[in-house]
């Protein structure tokens, strides 16, 4: 059998790439602030506030901040509209595989209900297919970001497998969170517990929030509360909400199972921070709860304190983020 030519396959690859690329478009440090802010925002649940910021940048041709501004939108109405179609497909042009995926799965969206879904460039199923022979190609060049992409398209978990064995930290997570809950086949218990450990180190070192917190977990349920404390504290770091929340809730001397030592101040200071979060997901009220408990242990020195800590901590951390899949799941 007369075996592929490797230097076809490469022209095939470039055509592709060419045929679905516009220019780039070079946007000013100005709009890639906006850019970022609007990420930030609809990242802390507030794609309403988000949009300005996304559309400035989306005009500019970044195609990143079209992929965000058609996201918003779209969470915003619970469908896509023609303004989302189009920002999709602005970015799809410009090589954007998540916003091929979410052009592709139209037919699925809540617009076909409401018989209202606009005329896209191309069908559904082109879009799902230029997709996934993108994502192929640059899987097979070793991208493990769009390994990750062929399982998010094909639902093979081969793919999540190849792209947690090459790095990506999400994958990691997910193939950690899947053998959790019985995915997979071990012979043993003690063999899968051993690979939901594995993978979750992987992604918590890689960086990934939600693997920190949840090899935190992992780790107190072996009797390790230094090991568990560690992971929440660099979770905490990242901006990740949920384990900001933990941290500052464990400091007020609840769930001592993690060893943590009563903290008001701190306490106080972390879950502060949460005030700022009124575009949804409860974690607002939840702080507001906490925190009234904690002020009636505090006194003015205590809690001027604790003000001079949160202004401290968001000069010096990332910003708040629930960091939702990109993805949405």
């Amino acid at each position: 059998m007369k075996k592929p030519n490797i230097f076809n396959r490469y022209i095939v690859y470039f055509a592709l790439l060419f045929a679905c690329l516009e220019t780039r478009a070079s946007i000013t440090p100005e709009q890639t602030a906006a850019k970022d802010k609007g990420i930030e925002l609809y990242n802390q649940f507030k794609a309403i506030s988000a949009l300005p910021y996304l559309e400035l940048a989306a005009k500019a041709g970044d195609s990143e901040a079209q992929y965000y501004l058609g996201e918003a939108i779209r969470k915003n109405k619970r469908y896509i509209d023609t303004t989302a179609k189009e920002a999709y497909e602005d970015s799809a042009k410009q090589g954007n595989i998540y916003s091929m995926i979410r052009l592709g799965q139209m037919e699925g969206d809540l617009c076909v209900s409401m018989n209202n879904c606009p005329k896209s460039q191309k069908p559904p199923k082109e879009w799902l297919a230029s997709a996934k022979s993108l994502a192929a190609m640059e899987a097979a060049q070793g991208n493990a970001e769009s390994m990750y992409l062929m399982y998010e398209i094909t639902g093979d978990k081969k793919w999540l497998e190849q792209s947690a064995e090459n790095g990506f930290a999400l994958s990691q997570y997910l193939l950690a969170t899947d053998y959790r809950e019985g995915g997979g086949f071990f012979l043993l218990p003690s063999s899968r517990a051993d690979a939901v450990e594995r993978w979750m180190k992987a992604s918590a070192e890689g960086g990934y929030p939600r693997g920190m917190s949840a090899l935190a977990a992992a780790l107190l349920e072996k009797k390790d509360p230094e090991g568990a404390r560690n992971w929440i504290e660099r979770a905490a770091a990242t901006g990740y909400v949920e384990a900001i929340f933990n941290y500052g809730y464990y400091l007020s001397g609840k769930n001592t199972d993690f060893g943590f030592p009563v903290d008001f101040v701190k306490s106080h200071a972390l879950l502060s921070l949460f005030l700022e979060l009124d575009g949804g997901g409860g974690a607002k009220e939840d702080a507001e709860y906490v925190i009234s408990k904690i002020k009636e242990k505090m006194n003015k020195v205590q809690l001027d304190e604790a003000d001079r800590f949160a202004a401290n901590w968001k000069k010096t951390h990332p910003a708040l983020s629930f960091f939702p899949f990109k993805l949405s799941r």
